[in-house]
């Protein structure tokens, strides 16, 4: 029976992962900034659910919350670091409030938990981080510029964490989930003021993605059960098929790019 501390458990894939985790029968510590989601799952799994409200952009808060966490079962086996948002327009129009906001929900956010659980990893000898990112973290897209930001910042964070953590016996894999309906784009979403100069971007990418239904989060949670029993699991994994499609497509773009451009790479020595 481990232990999940899970942020953003309320909806969308932190819900889901919750929920298939109290099914196997581990038990489950649900962070969210609003519980009462969470009332019924509660009701159903009293014993095996504890729920902590959160905002994770709060550096203190997150450090009770952890303590917490830990008082309530014992220990800490499995973290996802799930908590986020989107913030949804052009670069140019994005303002430093917002920004600001984003940053500390997406990226600090990640960092203080993984800052909170890590002492309690160390002193057990054993562990498992999961950061959240976005298949995205590969390449920006207009209009999502700053989410692809924050999710690729998290990607790099989580890479040297892993080199960071590994002597300790604590695992960490960069998840990358594809588009899953969890709410992100609506009342997940900040949405910057519109700048009629970008009109004409704004229709082509409406076009672009097109109303194709996403699928359910809870459909990717199959493959985080999978993974978090893996005694050697991946840094990197890509949830959904479509979306490892995706990936690899961007990858071959990408390094097509770098070898039409290897003669100027060349001409500089370091």
């Amino acid at each position: 029976m481990r232990v999940w501390f899970i942020t953003g458990a309320s909806r969308g894939l932190g819900r889901a992962f919750a929920e298939a985790a109290l099914s196997r029968g581990d038990r489950v510590v649900a962070a969210a900034r609003d519980m009462a989601p969470l009332e019924g799952l509660r009701a159903r799994h009293p014993d095996t659910l504890a729920c902590v409200p959160l905002d994770v952009s709060n550096r203190a808060a997150v450090h009770e919350g952890v303590d917490r966490a830990v008082a309530a079962f014992g220990r800490l086996d499995i973290v996802i670091n799930n908590a986020g948002a989107m913030l949804y327009g052009m670069v140019e129009e994005a303002t430093e409030t917002q920004i600001r906001a984003h940053f500390d929900v997406n990226v600090l956010g990640q960092i203080w938990v993984t800052q909170a659980v890590l002492p309690h990893l160390r002193a057990q000898g054993s562990g498992h981080i999961l950061l959240v990112t976005t298949m995205g973290t590969g390449g920006g897209m207009a209009s999502a510029g700053l989410y692809a930001a924050g999710k690729s910042a998290i990607d790099s964070l989580g890479q040297a964490l892993a080199m960071e953590v590994e002597p300790f016996g604590v695992k960490v894999t960069i998840v990358q989930p594809g588009g899953y309906d969890t709410g992100l784009f609506t009342i997940g979403t900040t949405a910057t003021t519109p700048d009629p100069a970008y009109d004409p971007l704004r229709a082509k990418l409406t076009e672009m993605w097109g109303d194709e239904a996403a699928p359910d989060p809870s459909t990717a949670a199959p493959v985080v059960m999978r993974l978090v029993d893996l005694p050697d699991p991946p840094l990197r994994l890509i949830v959904g098929s479509r979306s490892f499609d995706l990936v690899q497509q961007m990858n071959q773009a990408r390094a097509e790019e770098y070898r039409a451009w290897e003669h100027l790479s060349r001409l500089a020595p370091g």
